[in-house]
């Protein structure tokens, strides 16, 4: 149901009251953006109360309409579209912007307000994750929606900049949009011809019409202050089924301030009481009190909200009706929003992880064996499929053949884009409806990184499979080859970073991630076979989500020394405390013999899979495990930066501080010192 139109002075005082509370609030502040909001106003008003489908007492409405702010430095004009809207957003918050503990951060932050659908502030994440939201959209809709009720028509409507389309992730995310066919995105380019170093004439004279029109997207153009054209665009783009929509908005940054509009002093900067006073003045509102809303503005935004209810309840009635026609879809409805997994997953992925093999291969085993009992499952790889082993077999393709029919598979080709995939899997994510995956080597983590971090600050349930995860792949040498990506992502506040060494542990990382995990996950995986490790008895295969613990117990009541180590190299640790207990390496004479007295070395090792997890177990768990007063080591091939707080001061950092080389994998194991008799040597010299 839409609302009665407003009439023209009414319609006015609606899109004012937008631009002033942006402009309150950003005075108010001293900090903020006050340029986008004052030239966006007109538009985003239009979009909001013709448009978007929403329903303030049910932000997460399965069906809403979705809006994205990818232009996140404009934050006060979503925060007064949701105030105004009715979401659970007081004016004191509008007050509060950019302030300690407010729900108004400096750029839209999803989960601290309701109705802010994704983390913007990056320029073009907001693009592709908008994109992700919207291939979800008609994921759903292929696997639910029939001819007597479509549960899923949601479109994800969004506002992007001149910034949004210079960055190269939404050149990456719009050709795949367009090749999918995403007739459910709709975006308003506000094209204002600034940025924050001058007119974008400076670096960007492209014809963005032109160049997104040969990706395949519907195209148009509107003054993006003449509302009835706006409307129509809108109009015309919704009814575009096929071909995502961008409507080329030319505005006016700042517009209404009489000595700041169309300059860069608008963008990121406030006006100032002097130019706030006015602009108010030449757009005809009044001076004081600051943060006005008429209660006429007001009335007109509480009509709206009573539309969305009415919405959001007949299509809650639509639901129930098709649910009892269609029980079976209702309960795999059900399990996709409720991101339904079975409670002992992690003994089905468990049973058979016993082989020799790369973990990599491990991980597509255990791919399909979540695929058979988590329909929410879906992923796909940078054009490296052959060699991450991440497609669910039996899947089409997301968004290839004919008619909603080809959104019915779970497996996407993202082609060589991982910047723009994270950013789509992590939007996919956001849906609430999915699992998702996206799949590259470890060292083009560089690529994906941006959006990595926006999972980790939204906590998106997003999962990474990131292969050939050291200079053990070989012979593609160091461009490929990851040494320093490990620690920088044990860096990420919020990732956590699992390396499993063998079949079980594998499996054990995968259903974490599926169980229990409350945020990203990133999988590292080899390339190279492992052989699968013999653990102490007592061994519960849980113990491998605590983060660490010990798989080669010493044999006295006290060990010489621990080894702790990671992936790959966990089977090299155990052969080396094997050799250190025969009381010398190969090729060592009697002399270089021993741990303390000369006697063999007594080195428990422990696998730490985890280092997040291991960090947030207790002190005195982890003071059992590794004791304060015996030699520590740590054994990565990779970086040594972060180990120091593992092994203390005094301990032992076996790695790898500098770039690989291209050559076979056992020239560079005996090149590098990842031999068993190197590794021994060294905590031979260390505890001697």
């Amino acid at each position: 149901m839409t609302p009665a139109p407003l009439d023209a002075a009414l319609e006015q005082r609606c899109v004012n009251t937008l631009r002033f509370l942006a402009v309150d609030g950003v005075e108010a502040a001293r900090s903020g953006h006050p340029g986008l909001p004052m030239g966006a106003a007109d538009m985003a008003f239009v979009l909001w109360h013709d448009f978007l489908r929403f329903d303030p007492q049910a932000p997460d409405w399965p069906d809403r309409d979705r809006f994205v702010l990818s232009a996140g430095h404009g934050s006060m004009l979503l925060y007064a579209l949701l105030h105004l809207a009715g979401f659970a957003l007081p004016l004191s918050q509008l007050q509060r912007f950019r302030q300690w503990g407010s729900h108004t951060p400096g750029h839209p932050e999803h989960g601290l307000a309701p109705g802010v659908e994704v983390t913007t502030g990056p320029l073009g994440q907001g693009f592709a994750h908008g994109v992700g939201m919207a291939v979800g959209g008609r994921m759903l809709a292929a696997r639910f929606n029939r001819p007597d009720f479509a549960p899923f028509t949601y479109r994800v409507f969004g506002i992007v900049s001149d910034g949004d389309l210079m960055e190269g992730v939404s050149a990456e995310a719009a050709s795949l949009a367009g090749r999918w066919g995403l007739g459910n995105l709709i975006y308003l380019y506000d094209c204002n011809h600034v940025s924050i170093e001058g007119a974008t004439e400076l670096a960007f004279t492209e014809d963005v019409a032109g160049r997104f029109a040969a990706y395949g997207w519907h195209v148009q153009r509107a003054d993006g202050h003449d509302r009835a054209a706006v409307r129509a665009a809108l109009a015309a783009a919704a009814a575009e089924a096929e071909r995502p929509s961008l409507i080329v908005a030319r505005t006016h940054i700042g517009y209404g301030s009489p000595h700041k509009q169309d300059s860069a002093e608008a963008h990121g900067s406030p006006l100032g009481p002097e130019e706030t006073r006015l602009a108010k003045e030449r757009l005809g509102w009044p001076a004081e009190p600051a943060f006005l809303v008429p209660p006429e503005v007001r009335a007109a935004f509480a009509a709206r909200a009573r539309a969305g209810l009415e919405l959001r309840e007949r299509w809650q009635d639509g639901l129930g009706q098709w649910a009892a026609a269609h029980p079976e879809l209702a309960g795999g409805l059900r399990a996709h929003l409720e991101l339904r997994v079975p409670e002992d997953l992690d003994e089905r992925l468990a049973e058979g992880m016993e082989r020799d093999a790369a973990t990599r291969q491990h991980s597509q085993a255990v791919i399909q064996k979540i695929a058979a009992e988590v329909p929410a499952l879906v992923g796909g790889a940078a054009d490296l499929d052959p060699s991450t082993l991440t497609w669910i077999q039996g899947s089409p393709a997301v968004g290839l053949g004919e008619g909603e029919a080809r959104f019915a598979g779970r497996c996407f080709h993202f082609g060589i884009r991982e910047h723009a995939m994270a950013g789509i899997v992590n939007g996919l994510a956001l849906t609430g409806a999915f699992l998702p995956y996206g799949a590259s080597f470890l060292v083009f983590t560089d690529y994906a990184r941006p959006a990595l971090r926006l999972a980790a600050l939204m906590g998106a349930r997003s999962t990474w499979v990131f292969t050939h995860d050291s200079i053990f792949l070989g012979e593609d040498g160091p461009t490929h080859q990851p040494v320093e990506h490990l620690a920088s992502l044990r860096a990420m506040p919020g990732l956590r970073v699992w390396r499993p060494a063998d079949g079980l542990e594998t499996a054990m990382s995968w259903a974490w991630c599926m169980q229990r995990a409350r945020g990203p996950n990133l999988l590292a995986l080899t390339r190279q076979k492992v052989p699968a490790l013999a653990r102490p008895a007592g061994f519960q295969r849980r113990d491998v989500w605590r983060g660490a613990y010990v798989v080669r117990r010493e044999r006295g009541a006290r060990p010489d020394a621990v080894v702790v180590a990671t992936g790959s190299e966990v089977a090299l640790a155990v052969a080396a405390a094997e050799l250190l207990a025969g009381g010398a390496a190969a090729g060592a004479g009697a002399a270089g013999a021993g741990g303390p007295a000369g006697r063999p070395a007594d080195v428990r090792v422990v696998s730490m899979p985890c280092v997040e997890n291991f960090l947030e177990q207790e002190a005195a768990w982890r003071a059992e495990l590794l004791p304060p007063a015996v030699p520590r080591v740590s054994l990565e091939a990779a970086a040594t930066f972060g180990w120091r707080d593992i092994v203390g001061e005094g301990g032992l950092c076996l790695g790898l501080d500098r770039f690989g080389a291209s050559a076979p994998l056992a020239q560079l194991q005996q090149h590098f010192g990842f031999t068993p008799e190197a590794v021994a040597e060294r905590i031979r010299a260390f505890l001697g």
